[in-house]
């Protein structure tokens, strides 16, 4: 009889697609996130709304996605990931595509709403897939190439939203971001050596392990809340230096808008090297809460750095640089205290659950990152978003257990 670990694990060449695909899928998802904040002028203009009412959209996104996600992550746990996956992707880029057709503030923001929850299914299913397909001795660099392929849909998205903008205008974008998950969910839907059914005895044995006792209970002990906490403490460190390093460097030492924003590229563009490099090191460590530590230890320092010290321009674009690269060390080791905790049959809904606490900080941070800087306080935000580091490496160094190898 056939081993149910290998019944789940395809050829390497199936493996090889399988990979290639998902991190596409990843791709198209931060791609899709990041939709609306270059074409922000252009569509507040279109609707005549204030930014407060067209931050709605956003709102509504991140609010949908946060209630959501977990049940998502149940639900992957009992079916077919992949087909989850692909529907996803299909819902994504209908609601875009509507949100570019329809001329209707309130469609707009209905559709951002849709698009949280088509939000939900990438990283359970993401990951449930490449943790169940991938071999433990690979999975490392895997997970590495998953999240650095969503750092680069986060880091095209603005120049190609802006080129197609320019070309046709911001409907005209929009309709053009839907391409990108319809590529994405037919790369999936490839007939192949792809798990696209799951066999009866592979379905049967993870329907038997999602109703053993790993629901609320599993989700509600303490290493996977440390773990949620992590991720909201790290989401306030994400959005803070991606969302405001710009406005926060003019506010507190008047950098010239090109430096500020030659900052955030050295920033975004090292953080995806950095992801690369830490799934090297993640491959070769079962350390992977020091290697978090340490990650987040050099991003907190570098940013209170900034904070303290008015430096010149290239130095600031170093140190940023040196931030990111730090940060991005950190996210495979971060995906693999996250399996370390959690039994089989159970990456769906632990990976929802978990990245819940990105939806909450993303709800939180304007709030909070506004009120620093209406109240001119940039120097406070940037070691707000430093202390929040700290907090985080607290998350891992206290009270998780030590991650396994396999």
């Amino acid at each position: 009889m056939t081993p149910a670990t290998d019944i789940l694990t395809p050829a390497r060449g199936g493996e090889t697609r399988l990979v290639a695909s998902v991190c596409f899928a990843h791709m198209v998802s931060h791609y899709n996130m990041v939709l609306l904040a270059p074409l922000f002028v252009f569509i507040r203009a279109d609707y005549g709304v204030s930014y407060t009412q067209l931050g709605l959209a956003f709102t509504a996104f991140n609010a949908v996605s946060m209630v959501v996600q977990t049940p998502m992550g149940f639900f992957i746990d009992r079916t077919d990931p992949r087909r989850v996956l692909i529907s996803g992707l299909l819902l994504a880029s209908a609601a875009i595509a509507v949100a570019g057709i329809v001329h209707s503030y309130w469609v707009f923001v209905a559709m951002f709403a849709l698009m949280g929850v088509s939000n939900t299914v990438f990283h359970p299913a993401d990951y449930t897939l490449l943790s169940e397909s991938v071999p433990s001795r690979r999975l490392t660099q895997v997970f590495s190439y998953h999240t650095c392929a969503g750092m680069l849909g986060s880091a095209v998205a603005p120049p190609t939203l802006l080129f197609m903008e320019n070309i046709v205008g911001w409907r005209g974008a929009f309709l053009g971001a839907a391409v990108p998950g319809i590529l994405a969910a037919i790369a999936l839907a490839l007939p192949g050596e792809l798990p696209v059914t799951r066999p009866r005895e592979a379905k049967a044995r993870r329907a038997a392990e999602a109703d053993a006792p790993n629901g609320w209970r599993l989700l509600l002990s303490a290493p996977i809340l440390l773990n949620l906490a992590f991720f909201f403490a790290l989401s306030l460190v994400s959005f803070g230096l991606s969302l405001y390093l710009v406005v926060g460097l003019q506010a507190l030492n008047a950098t010239p808008a090109a430096i500020a924003n030659a900052a955030l590229t050295g920033l975004l563009t090292l953080t995806a090297v950095g992801v690369l490099a830490g799934g090297w090191i993640a491959a070769r460590t079962a350390r992977h809460n020091l290697v978090t530590a340490i990650g987040l230890l050099a991003t907190g320092a570098t940013t209170a750095f900034v904070a303290l010290v008015d430096t010149n321009a290239a130095l600031l674009v170093v140190i940023m640089s040196l931030s990111g690269f730090a940060s991005g060390i950190t996210m495979p080791s971060r995906d693999m205290i996250v399996r370390s905790v959690t039994p089989r049959g159970s990456f769906g809904k632990v990976f929802a659950f978990v990245t819940t606490g990105f939806h909450i900080g993303g709800m939180i941070s304007p709030l909070i990152f506004g009120q620093f800087l209406d109240h001119g306080a940039p120097r406070g935000m940037f070691l707000f978003i430093a202390a929040c580091a700290v907090a985080a490496v607290g998350t891992v160094c206290f009270g998780m257990p030590k991650p396994r190898t396999a």
